[in-house]
């Protein structure tokens, strides 16, 4: 074998991704409110770029391809926000009696280091306000961790140095859920400072008083427990509680609860069905998970990228996207203006026109992300124009490959044009991707999407009768009955998705 080095041509094709690719892909990709913070970060990298204020369609817009390589700009040069010209008209009396009460307002602020607010002695200069610093203020503050809370109590119980260390050590190892479900073995073993297990114990005892009540159990039973305890040490919550029936029904009978076995329990306790039922409509108050309870676990805001509604005039249902940051976002004037002046020395307007590029590219990208989104929200609202007019129960199967083929472009660029994407529609805010899915035949020859069908399959289980609820079986001859045909176990795998429970967990007695 003999190994040698040689030079060649050949010609081929590649798929490249280019930078710019890439970024429009991103952006395409990202929820509004992260498009927002995208907007924000690129805002304060890249000095060129600028948020304008006013009406947008008021101000003459930027072409930001007439800027070259080279820093020639052909656009018209824009004041800067705020910017106002200082002409020297007649005697300039008034111009120079502007710049006079803004000196005046300087002079009479006082500046406190570390913080940009000002205290006002007198001067009555209606400047413009901070908006960066009028969000901060009116955001709410972070709410404490469920640590930070139970760690707060616990320097106010009085108990050895010893059990009190240990405390501290437990509560690191209690769940967001309030449980705590590690072994004192493992907690002595992992701990750097000595520990005993008896130590252990009376810390944690002293852990489940605290509040939220039910806090450090080590199963749902004696979390339940703990929380009957605290209602029953209160007077006014205590009333109206059999507190014996509702600890046995926790203590040996939750899983028959689960299972909805009334007759049984109510045979072992002997006692009639209905005061169980009561006892249960009681203890459905406590709650299984009480770190919940502590910690900002609110689910983020939802901003529909799009607002669907009904033209009265056309009487078709017409598109408005909500937010276009694009048409906000300009290029500075001043920045502009220097790259036009020659006398700018060459490493800034090197830096300058990279700025330029990069906000081009930008502004560019975000245009196409609302392009390509409105243009997949078009076809969704011609395809599922009956959802709009009947509800969930007409919704048409809708392949994302074949509103890829509609619209000529790639299967996964509507995929990110879809995703963690909204739409306010006149049925409610639903997500853009609800809309995609595959489907059925019906007998009628009637296309309904997998949705459709569970929206069926629900209205049925919501009309029987619930002390003999339908099994698996007659819920697929119910809808057979409406031409849908279904085997038992997608059935019951729909159930399920659709957190319905069986037949004996739905009797009612």
């Amino acid at each position: 074998m003999q190994l040698s080095q040689s030079m060649g041509m050949r010609m081929d094709q590649r798929q490249l991704l280019t930078p710019r690719m890439i970024q429009s892909m991103e952006i395409l990709q990202l929820p509004l409110l992260a498009l927002e913070e995208r907007i924000e970060q690129e805002l304060q990298a890249n000095p060129v770029l600028e948020m304008r204020e006013g009406d947008p369609d008021a101000m003459p817009s930027d072409d930001v391809s007439q800027i070259t390589p080279d820093g020639e700009d052909r656009m018209r040069v824009e004041k800067a926000e705020g910017e106002q010209v200082l002409s020297l008209k007649d005697d300039g009396s008034a111009d120079f009696e502007r710049l006079n009460r803004i000196a005046e307002y300087l002079e009479n602020e006082e500046w406190t280091p570390g913080d940009r607010t000002t205290r006002g002695t007198g001067s009555s200069f209606d400047g413009e306000r901070d908006k960066k610093m009028d969000a901060m203020a009116n955001t709410a503050s972070r709410s404490g961790t469920l640590q930070e809370h139970l760690l707060g109590q616990w320097a106010f119980v009085e108990a050895t140095p010893p059990i009190h260390k240990a405390g501290e050590i437990l509560i690191d190892y209690i769940d967001p859920e309030g449980y705590f479900r590690t072994e004192f073995e493992t907690v002595v073993r992992e701990s750097k400072t000595p520990l005993k297990t008896d130590d252990l114990a009376q810390a944690l005892k002293w852990i489940q008083t605290l509040e939220p009540a039910g806090v450090g159990a080590r199963n749902l039973p004696e979390c339940l427990l703990l929380q009957l305890d605290a209602v029953e040490n209160d007077e006014e919550m205590a009333e109206g509680h059999d507190f014996v029936l509702e600890r046995a029904l926790i203590t040996d009978h939750l899983n028959d609860l689960k299972m909805n076995r009334y007759p049984q329990i109510s045979k072992k306790l002997g006692q009639p069905i209905d005061v169980l039922q009561r006892a249960v409509k009681r203890l459905a108050r406590l709650n299984p998970y009480p770190g919940k309870q502590i910690g900002n676990n609110d689910a983020p805001p939802i901003t529909p990228d799009a607002i669907i509604y009904l033209d009265e005039e056309t009487g078709k249902y017409d598109i408005r996207m909500s937010y276009e940051p694009a048409r906000d976002l300009t290029i500075s004037g001043m920045y502009r203006k220097m790259l036009k002046d020659r006398a700018c020395d060459k490493p800034t307007r090197e830096f300058l026109t990279n700025n330029v590029r990069n906000a081009k590219w930008l502004i560019e990208s975000i245009e196409q992300r609302s392009s390509t989104i409105k243009r997949v929200i078009r076809a969704v609202v011609d395809a599922q124009q009956e959802f709009f007019e009947k509800g969930p129960e007409a919704l048409k199967p809708l392949p994302m490959i074949s509103v890829a083929d509609q619209l000529g472009i790639h299967v996964a660029t509507v995929s990110r044009a879809v995703s963690e994407k909204w739409i306010q529609t006149p049925r409610g805010v639903f997500p853009l991707r609800r809309f995609f899915s595959g489907g059925t035949t019906s007998a009628e020859g009637e296309d309904m999407s997998w949705d459709a069908v569970k929206e069926k399959l629900k209205i049925i289980i919501d009309n029987e009768d619930k002390q003999n609820p339908l099994n698996d079986d007659e819920i697929v001859d119910r809808l057979k009955e409406q031409g849908i045909e279904l085997a038992r176990r997608t059935v019951a795998k729909y159930r399920k998705i659709l957190d319905i429970p069986t037949a004996r967990q739905r009797r009612t007695f």
